[in-house]
Order: C-alpha cells, then structure tokens, then sequence
C-alpha cells in the first residue's frame, strides 16, 4: 500500500472515531480547521503552503504529509514546494532537516501516483 493511501485511509478512519463521540469541544475545533483554509484575503494555495511552513517547523509528519497532499492537489509546483521547505529551514533550523526528507520523498510519491495515471 503506498504511503499516500495509508496515511489517507488512517487518517479518515480516526477523524471519523474522534468525530462519533460527539464532543463539542472537537468538533469545533475540527470546524474551525476547516475555515481557516478556505478562500479570504489570503487564497487556499497560499494558506496551505503557510501551513506546510508551520507544520515543517514544528515537526509534524502526520501535518505536513496533509498539507503536501492538498498543495498538490491544488496544483502546487515542485518549484514552489523546495521553497517553502526552504523557508521551513531557515526559520526551524536543521532539525527540519529530517523532516524535509520524508516531506520530499512524500511529494516524490504525489508527483509519480500523478504521473502514473
């Protein structure tokens, strides 16, 4: 199983868990997530790329595999994502470094499922 599909079926699997216990907590929380990366003054590309910066710097694999995953879908170019793991490392330091390869092998992965199709 390709490590897209994995991190997409576990991650929806347990959103829907989270979501069943009908905490309202949660809930908006969830919510809220999901507003804050639609269309404003700043448009939903950019919000995702400053998301991928956040979740790079603060270490987030599960964050930055979602924000990749959305980048891409968004049309998001190989160009612009090195320079957002650029900024990521200026800003983080190296210990983003880690991070920045399994985020490049992770949008190898997107680049060949789109290639392959």
């Amino acid at each position: 199983m390709s490590q897209i599909k994995e991190f997409n079926d576990y991650r929806e699997k347990m959103n829907k868990v989270i979501l069943a216990q009908d905490n309202k907590v949660m809930k908006r929380f969830f919510s809220l997530d999901n507003q804050t990366y639609v269309d404003g003054a700043l448009d939903v590309k950019t919000k995702e790329l400053l998301g991928l910066v956040a979740s790079m710097v603060l270490r987030c694999d599960d964050c930055i595999k979602y924000h990749l995953g959305t980048a891409h879908e968004l049309g998001t170019t190989t160009a612009e994502v090195y320079e957002v793991f650029s900024i990521a490392n200026v800003v983080g330091g190296s210990i983003c470094i880690p991070h920045t390869r399994r985020a490049a092998e992770y949008w190898e992965e997107l680049e060949k499922n789109v290639n392959e199709k």
